[in-house]
């Protein structure tokens, strides 16, 4: 008996995780940041860009939230490129989706003013 309570368990428990809605539309940011970081050279600023922003407006279309740290990505890719007034705007957008992560923000915007 113990055994079938256990199969139930189990059953419930991935019917329930099955029925998990994700919260943030993911994209391609996970390995985006995985390739940059662990692949550094091979990661080309532009594609990065340009894969980020395609997410982006796709997850907008779709009406879904993007996760935290998308934007902050995408400033940070646009700062390497010397796009300093996107990468601003991208940590600003950061900044108002996830208010948690104005202090590191705030930060970056303030070292990028030093400038």
């Amino acid at each position: 008996m113990p055994a079938f309570r256990l199969a139930l368990l189990i059953a419930a428990i991935g019917t329930l995780g099955g029925c998990a809605k994700p919260l943030y539309s993911w994209g391609r940011y996970e390995d985006l940041v995985y390739e940059m970081y662990m692949k550094p050279g091979q990661a080309d600023p532009g594609t990065q860009a340009a894969k980020l922003t395609e997410d982006i407006d796709k997850a907008r279309a779709e009406g879904k939230p993007v996760p935290p740290g998308v934007h902050a990505h995408l400033g940070y890719i646009y700062y390497q490129q010397g796009n300093l007034a996107g990468a601003q705007q991208e940590f600003q957008t950061e900044k108002n989706l996830f208010p948690e992560s104005a202090a590191f923000i705030d930060g970056i915007l303030q070292r990028m003013s030093r400038q």
